[in-house]
């Protein structure tokens, strides 16, 4: 029965299952693919192009959680989904370095696929419960529309394309942000949007991980190939520091607050939408660009310092402190004083760009990051974090 696909809450933390880590794999992969993308294309184009890759794949990944959250993936037939979507998945992976050529057809059948058939999955499942039923009814509606934009960018070509897949890329942030309203079905209201907090904390945060161990591994594949200077080893440890940062920051004491928070909450759909669907998007995309500075400064440690170069380079950490940031706010509604303080620092770095190297850069972005780690650290708990 399509009761017993749903997670039976009995008030405790329902754990993420190892069926969902490996669902998580594949994106590993298409994280990796992303960053290269966004190596071999360091221009405003290449930028954008990369953050819509990045956006879909984000939104791919939110929208099964919150699946997951209510779907059991014990059950054998939401297994057999999440396999499903894994194979689409890995499709769309293959196809992200030629999504703008000669691929959009398949990048965008890819996405489709996992929108609508998930989607479709899930109304069948929660057919018997009728707040949920009409819910996903108002979900797939909307992914079918963006399916069609997607759909449509993927057999136009060049500019028209892009344009075409911003307009789809644009309908799947707005979908939440509307609480998915349709003619005829209203819109849905956040309290009916029952979540486990701790559940869905856990799920971003093994997302952010995915993005910083590709991180890791692009520093350390490319790391193995250089000769090992004093440049190049300081570059490294600069490079893996900075990840011990950016770690350090996220799974800080207020990532699990943020759960006793929604936990506590008469609308906890609402303040999960905000800290764990829209607020990672600039902090994960921190992740992937600080991933192609380290690859970067890795190279080059002592060369020249392009705009693109020093975008790169303060860019990543600042998504990253800004994501963060916008992440605490959400929840508590109270910025973060040490990393709007942070962020203060980095820009106060773009002065320091004429007369810097890559290597000096990178080192000053992430002696910024760790100087707000122990900032917070050192800073006394109090009942509402800031």
């Amino acid at each position: 029965m399509a009761r017993d696909l749903l997670r039976h809450r009995d008030g405790h933390h329902a754990r993420v299952g190892f069926v969902e880590l490996f669902f998580d794999l594949v994106f590993v992969f298409a994280i990796t693919q992303v960053s290269h993308t966004l190596l071999e294309h360091l221009s405003w184009l290449g930028a954008l192009q990369a953050a819509m890759l990045l956006g879909a794949l984000w939104w791919a990944w939110i929208d099964t959680s919150w699946i997951t959250n209510w779907l059991d993936p014990d059950r054998p037939l939401v297994r057999l989904m999440l396999f499903g979507l894994m194979a689409a998945g890995l499709v769309l992976s293959t196809s992200l370095p030629e999504a703008f050529g000669e691929r959009g057809l398949v990048f965008a059948s890819a996405f489709v696929t996992i929108q609508v058939g998930r989607g479709l999955f899930t109304l069948w499942a929660v057919r018997d419960d009728a707040v949920l039923r009409t819910n996903f009814q108002r979900i797939v509606a909307w992914a079918v529309v963006g399916g069609a934009f997607w759909i449509g960018g993927g057999l136009a070509d060049g500019q028209m394309r892009l344009l075409i897949w911003l307009v789809a890329l644009a309908l799947e942030f707005a979908g939440p942000m509307t609480a998915f309203w349709c003619p005829g079905l209203g819109r849905a209201h956040t309290r009916d949007w029952n979540v486990e907090g701790a559940h869905l904390a856990e799920r971003v945060g093994l997302f952010v991980i995915i993005c910083l161990g590709e991180s890791i591994i692009i520093t350390g594949a490319t790391f193995a190939d250089l000769a090992w200077t004093t440049l190049t080893v300081s570059a490294f440890v600069s490079a893996f520091l900075g990840a011990i940062a950016m770690w350090w920051l996220y799974f800080s004491a207020k990532h699990d607050q943020a759960s006793n928070v929604i936990a506590g909450s008469d609308d906890p759909g609402a303040i999960a939408r905000r800290a764990y669907t829209y607020a990672p998007i600039p902090l994960v995309a921190g992740v992937v660009v600080t991933a192609v500075g380290d690859e970067m400064v890795l190279a080059h440690p002592a060369g020249h310092i392009d705009p693109a170069v020093a975008w790169v380079l303060l860019g990543g950490p600042a998504l990253f402190l800004a994501g963060t940031a916008v992440a605490i706010f959400a929840v508590w509604k109270h910025w973060s004083r040490p990393r709007l303080a942070g962020l203060l620092a980095l820009g106060g770095l773009t002065f320091a760009v004429p007369i810097s190297t890559p290597l000096a850069l990178s080192a000053a972005s992430t002696a910024v990051l760790l100087a707000v780690g122990a900032w917070e650290t050192c800073t006394p708990r109090r009942a509402n974090p800031t």
